[in-house]
Protein backbone atom coordinates (compact mmCIF):
# COMPACT_ATOMS: atom_id res chain seq x y z
CA UNK A 1 0.00 0.00 0.00
CA UNK A 2 2.71 2.62 0.81
CA UNK A 3 4.17 1.72 -2.70
CA UNK A 4 0.64 2.73 -4.42
CA UNK A 5 0.80 6.07 -2.21
CA UNK A 6 4.26 6.98 -3.46
CA UNK A 7 2.84 6.19 -6.72
CA UNK A 8 -0.51 8.29 -6.74
CA UNK A 9 1.51 10.82 -5.69
CA UNK A 10 4.09 10.73 -7.96
CA UNK A 11 1.61 11.20 -10.66
CA UNK A 12 -0.45 13.68 -8.73
CA UNK A 13 3.21 16.01 -9.06
CA UNK A 14 3.94 14.83 -12.19
CA UNK A 15 0.72 16.20 -13.52
CA UNK A 16 1.56 19.37 -12.24
CA UNK A 17 4.37 19.20 -14.31
CA UNK A 18 2.93 17.99 -17.05
CA UNK A 19 0.28 21.08 -16.99
CA UNK A 20 3.22 23.42 -16.79
CA UNK A 21 5.37 21.11 -19.72
CA UNK A 22 2.28 21.88 -22.13
CA UNK A 23 2.82 25.39 -21.96
CA UNK A 24 6.35 24.85 -22.63
CA UNK A 25 5.55 23.09 -25.74
CA UNK A 26 3.10 24.99 -27.16
CA UNK A 27 5.11 27.81 -26.86
CA UNK A 28 8.23 26.47 -28.67
CA UNK A 29 6.10 24.21 -31.14
CA UNK A 30 4.46 27.17 -32.42
CA UNK A 31 6.99 29.86 -32.06
CA UNK A 32 9.89 27.71 -32.00
CA UNK A 33 11.84 29.47 -28.60
CA UNK A 34 11.69 28.59 -24.81
CA UNK A 35 10.46 31.10 -22.72
CA UNK A 36 11.81 30.60 -19.60
CA UNK A 37 9.50 33.29 -17.84
CA UNK A 38 6.66 30.51 -17.92
CA UNK A 39 8.01 29.46 -14.39
CA UNK A 40 7.65 32.87 -12.86
CA UNK A 41 3.96 33.30 -14.94
CA UNK A 42 2.91 30.05 -12.58
CA UNK A 43 4.77 32.26 -9.43
CA UNK A 44 2.11 35.29 -10.98
CA UNK A 45 -0.73 33.10 -10.78
CA UNK A 46 -0.47 31.90 -7.45
CA UNK A 47 0.00 35.38 -5.99
CA UNK A 48 -3.16 36.00 -7.46
CA UNK A 49 -5.00 33.34 -6.38
CA UNK A 50 -3.86 33.45 -3.02
CA UNK A 51 -4.86 37.85 -3.01
CA UNK A 52 -8.15 37.09 -4.62
CA UNK A 53 -9.12 34.54 -1.91
CA UNK A 54 -7.88 35.53 1.30
CA UNK A 55 -7.57 39.09 0.53
CA UNK A 56 -11.11 40.23 -1.87
CA UNK A 57 -12.74 37.44 -0.22
CA UNK A 58 -14.36 35.86 -3.97
CA UNK A 59 -15.11 32.49 -4.39
CA UNK A 60 -12.61 29.78 -5.28
CA UNK A 61 -13.51 29.41 -8.67
CA UNK A 62 -13.78 33.05 -9.28
CA UNK A 63 -9.93 33.68 -7.72
CA UNK A 64 -8.92 30.93 -10.09
CA UNK A 65 -10.59 32.52 -12.83
CA UNK A 66 -8.79 35.88 -12.11
CA UNK A 67 -5.56 34.20 -11.71
CA UNK A 68 -5.93 32.63 -15.63
CA UNK A 69 -7.06 36.39 -16.91
CA UNK A 70 -4.18 38.16 -15.46
CA UNK A 71 -1.73 35.30 -16.56
CA UNK A 72 -3.04 35.46 -20.19
CA UNK A 73 -3.19 38.95 -20.59
CA UNK A 74 0.31 38.75 -19.13
CA UNK A 75 1.44 36.30 -21.12
CA UNK A 76 0.32 38.45 -24.34
CA UNK A 77 2.00 41.18 -23.05
CA UNK A 78 5.33 39.67 -22.51
CA UNK A 79 5.54 38.43 -26.24
CA UNK A 80 4.36 41.43 -27.82
CA UNK A 81 7.26 43.46 -25.66
CA UNK A 82 10.03 40.94 -25.09
CA UNK A 83 9.71 37.91 -27.70
CA UNK A 84 7.74 39.42 -30.86
CA UNK A 85 10.88 42.17 -31.77
CA UNK A 86 13.45 39.36 -31.71
CA UNK A 87 11.23 36.95 -33.61
CA UNK A 88 14.31 36.91 -36.88
CA UNK A 89 16.80 36.88 -34.13
CA UNK A 90 19.08 34.59 -33.14
CA UNK A 91 17.57 32.07 -30.89
CA UNK A 92 20.61 33.24 -27.82
CA UNK A 93 19.26 36.67 -27.92
CA UNK A 94 15.63 34.66 -27.27
CA UNK A 95 17.11 32.40 -24.83
CA UNK A 96 18.76 35.53 -22.41
CA UNK A 97 15.36 38.42 -23.20
CA UNK A 98 13.80 35.08 -21.60
CA UNK A 99 16.12 34.45 -18.61
CA UNK A 100 16.21 38.65 -18.13
CA UNK A 101 11.80 38.55 -18.10
CA UNK A 102 12.57 35.60 -15.45
CA UNK A 103 14.65 37.87 -13.14
CA UNK A 104 12.15 41.06 -13.99
CA UNK A 105 9.03 38.98 -12.94
CA UNK A 106 10.75 37.78 -9.81
CA UNK A 107 11.89 41.02 -8.55
CA UNK A 108 8.64 42.76 -9.33
CA UNK A 109 7.17 39.93 -6.98
CA UNK A 110 9.89 40.75 -4.51
CA UNK A 111 8.53 44.61 -4.60
CA UNK A 112 4.96 44.13 -5.11
CA UNK A 113 4.28 41.31 -2.05
CA UNK A 114 8.00 41.46 -0.02
CA UNK A 115 9.91 38.08 -0.09
CA UNK A 116 8.25 36.67 2.59
CA UNK A 117 6.87 33.28 2.00
CA UNK A 118 2.96 33.06 2.71
CA UNK A 119 1.09 29.92 3.78
CA UNK A 120 -1.05 29.23 0.66
CA UNK A 121 -4.80 27.98 1.27
CA UNK A 122 -6.24 24.90 -0.27
CA UNK A 123 -8.68 26.42 -3.08
CA UNK A 124 -9.71 22.87 -3.33
CA UNK A 125 -12.41 21.47 -0.76
CA UNK A 126 -14.01 18.24 -0.54
CA UNK A 127 -13.54 14.88 1.28
CA UNK A 128 -10.58 12.64 0.33
CA UNK A 129 -11.22 9.60 -1.10
CA UNK A 130 -10.57 6.48 0.87
CA UNK A 131 -10.11 3.27 -0.96
CA UNK A 132 -9.92 -0.09 0.75
CA UNK A 133 -7.25 -2.60 -0.34
CA UNK A 134 -6.32 -6.01 0.22
CA UNK A 135 -3.47 -4.54 3.08
CA UNK A 136 -5.47 -1.98 4.46
CA UNK A 137 -6.95 1.07 3.40
CA UNK A 138 -6.09 4.23 1.23
CA UNK A 139 -6.18 8.07 1.30
CA UNK A 140 -6.07 10.12 -1.69
CA UNK A 141 -6.40 14.03 -0.81
CA UNK A 142 -8.85 15.89 -2.36
CA UNK A 143 -5.92 18.38 -3.76
CA UNK A 144 -4.46 15.03 -5.47
CA UNK A 145 -7.77 13.62 -7.29
CA UNK A 146 -8.32 17.12 -8.44
CA UNK A 147 -4.87 17.66 -9.80
CA UNK A 148 -4.30 14.61 -11.73
CA UNK A 149 -8.03 15.00 -13.44
CA UNK A 150 -7.50 18.99 -14.36
CA UNK A 151 -4.10 17.82 -16.34
CA UNK A 152 -6.07 14.60 -17.84
CA UNK A 153 -9.12 17.09 -19.20
CA UNK A 154 -6.57 20.02 -19.80
CA UNK A 155 -4.17 17.29 -22.39
CA UNK A 156 -7.39 16.47 -23.99
CA UNK A 157 -8.99 19.75 -24.41
CA UNK A 158 -5.66 20.70 -26.19
CA UNK A 159 -5.38 17.75 -28.73
CA UNK A 160 -9.30 18.53 -29.31
CA UNK A 161 -8.22 22.06 -30.01
CA UNK A 162 -5.08 21.78 -31.89
CA UNK A 163 -6.42 18.70 -34.34
CA UNK A 164 -10.27 19.79 -34.76
CA UNK A 165 -10.51 23.51 -34.51
CA UNK A 166 -9.20 26.15 -36.89
CA UNK A 167 -6.75 28.09 -34.23
CA UNK A 168 -5.26 24.37 -33.68
CA UNK A 169 -5.47 23.92 -37.78
CA UNK A 170 -3.36 27.78 -37.79
CA UNK A 171 -1.30 26.92 -34.85
CA UNK A 172 0.20 23.42 -36.78
CA UNK A 173 0.14 25.36 -40.06
CA UNK A 174 2.99 28.09 -38.69
CA UNK A 175 4.57 25.66 -36.70
CA UNK A 176 5.41 23.74 -39.19
CA UNK A 177 6.42 27.20 -41.92
CA UNK A 178 5.30 30.67 -40.86
CA UNK A 179 6.38 31.79 -44.45
CA UNK A 180 3.91 29.60 -45.85
CA UNK A 181 0.94 29.71 -43.45
CA UNK A 182 0.96 33.74 -43.65
CA UNK A 183 0.95 33.07 -47.53
CA UNK A 184 -1.58 30.36 -47.18
CA UNK A 185 -3.98 34.13 -45.43
CA UNK A 186 -2.89 32.49 -41.30
CA UNK A 187 -2.12 35.62 -39.35
CA UNK A 188 1.15 34.15 -37.37
CA UNK A 189 1.41 37.13 -35.05
CA UNK A 190 -2.57 36.66 -34.03
CA UNK A 191 -1.71 32.87 -33.81
CA UNK A 192 1.37 33.24 -31.93
CA UNK A 193 -0.13 35.49 -29.43
CA UNK A 194 -3.35 33.23 -28.73
CA UNK A 195 -0.60 29.81 -28.49
CA UNK A 196 0.82 32.61 -25.41
CA UNK A 197 -2.28 33.20 -24.41
CA UNK A 198 -3.29 29.49 -23.65
CA UNK A 199 0.38 28.55 -21.97
CA UNK A 200 -0.58 31.32 -19.44
CA UNK A 201 -3.52 30.40 -18.52
CA UNK A 202 -2.32 26.95 -18.32
CA UNK A 203 0.39 29.08 -15.87
CA UNK A 204 -2.32 30.22 -14.04
CA UNK A 205 -4.05 26.77 -13.31
CA UNK A 206 -0.37 25.03 -12.55
CA UNK A 207 0.08 27.62 -10.13
CA UNK A 208 -3.19 27.23 -7.81
CA UNK A 209 -2.21 23.57 -8.12
CA UNK A 210 1.26 23.75 -7.06
CA UNK A 211 0.62 25.65 -4.40
CA UNK A 212 -2.42 23.23 -3.54
CA UNK A 213 0.15 20.54 -3.40
CA UNK A 214 3.29 22.54 -1.76
CA UNK A 215 1.19 25.14 0.16
CA UNK A 216 4.72 27.73 0.40
CA UNK A 217 4.02 30.75 -1.48
CA UNK A 218 6.88 33.10 -2.74
CA UNK A 219 8.88 35.06 -5.26
CA UNK A 220 10.67 32.29 -6.52
CA UNK A 221 8.18 30.05 -6.19
CA UNK A 222 7.79 28.89 -10.09
CA UNK A 223 11.67 28.72 -10.26
CA UNK A 224 12.78 24.99 -9.87
CA UNK A 225 9.26 23.50 -11.08
CA UNK A 226 9.21 25.81 -14.19
CA UNK A 227 12.77 24.15 -14.84
CA UNK A 228 11.81 20.85 -14.14
CA UNK A 229 8.85 20.90 -16.27
CA UNK A 230 10.90 22.02 -19.13
CA UNK A 231 12.73 18.86 -18.11
CA UNK A 232 9.73 17.42 -18.55
CA UNK A 233 8.79 18.69 -21.84
CA UNK A 234 12.29 17.63 -23.31
CA UNK A 235 11.78 14.15 -21.16
CA UNK A 236 8.53 13.73 -23.31
CA UNK A 237 9.26 15.03 -26.49
CA UNK A 238 9.24 18.98 -26.66
CA UNK A 239 6.66 20.28 -29.03
CA UNK A 240 4.79 17.28 -28.93
CA UNK A 241 1.19 17.46 -26.52
CA UNK A 242 1.44 13.98 -25.37
CA UNK A 243 4.65 13.75 -24.88
CA UNK A 244 4.72 16.88 -22.75
CA UNK A 245 2.06 14.74 -20.60
CA UNK A 246 3.60 12.08 -19.87
CA UNK A 247 7.03 13.30 -19.42
CA UNK A 248 5.60 15.03 -17.06
CA UNK A 249 4.33 12.50 -15.28
CA UNK A 250 7.04 10.01 -15.11
CA UNK A 251 9.18 12.85 -14.01
CA UNK A 252 7.26 13.27 -10.95
CA UNK A 253 6.46 9.43 -10.47
CA UNK A 254 11.07 9.48 -10.62
CA UNK A 255 11.14 11.79 -7.94
CA UNK A 256 8.47 11.07 -5.33
CA UNK A 257 9.93 6.93 -6.01
CA UNK A 258 13.88 8.55 -5.16
CA UNK A 259 12.91 11.07 -2.38
CA UNK A 260 10.94 7.49 -0.89
CA UNK A 261 13.32 4.84 -1.78
CA UNK A 262 16.84 6.30 -2.39
CA UNK A 263 17.43 9.72 -0.98
CA UNK A 264 15.30 12.84 -0.80
CA UNK A 265 18.93 15.10 -1.02
CA UNK A 266 19.55 13.29 -4.16
CA UNK A 267 16.49 12.89 -5.69
CA UNK A 268 16.62 16.22 -8.09
CA UNK A 269 19.99 14.77 -9.10
CA UNK A 270 18.71 11.90 -10.30
CA UNK A 271 15.73 13.24 -12.14
CA UNK A 272 17.96 14.91 -14.26
CA UNK A 273 20.41 11.68 -14.85
CA UNK A 274 17.07 9.81 -16.38
CA UNK A 275 16.64 12.76 -18.77
CA UNK A 276 20.41 13.08 -20.00
CA UNK A 277 20.50 8.97 -20.15
CA UNK A 278 16.90 9.26 -21.93
CA UNK A 279 18.47 11.73 -24.92
CA UNK A 280 21.38 10.11 -25.18
CA UNK A 281 19.21 7.19 -26.23
CA UNK A 282 17.16 8.68 -28.25
CA UNK A 283 17.96 12.88 -29.04
CA UNK A 284 14.18 13.85 -29.46
CA UNK A 285 12.69 12.56 -26.27
CA UNK A 286 10.53 9.33 -26.07
CA UNK A 287 7.50 10.76 -28.30
CA UNK A 288 9.63 13.52 -30.12
CA UNK A 289 10.05 13.02 -33.94
CA UNK A 290 13.15 13.44 -35.58
CA UNK A 291 13.35 16.70 -37.60
CA UNK A 292 15.05 16.71 -41.05
CA UNK A 293 16.90 19.85 -41.91
CA UNK A 294 16.70 21.59 -45.17
CA UNK A 295 19.58 22.59 -47.02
Amino acid sequence: MTFIAHLINGISLGSVYAIIALGYTMVYGIAKMLNFAHGDVIMVGAYVSFFGYTSLGVNPIVAILLAMLTCTILGVVIEKLAYKPLRSAASLAVLITAIGMSYFLQNAAQILWTPTPRSYPSLIKFDALNIKLFDGELTISSETVITILSCVVIMALLVFITQKTKIGKSMRAVSEDKGAAQLMGINVNATISVTFAIGSALAAIAGVLLCSFSPVLEPTTGSLPGIKAFTAAVFGGIGSIPGAFFGGVLLGIIEKMSQAYISTEIADAIVFSVLIIVLLIKPTGLLGKKQHEKV
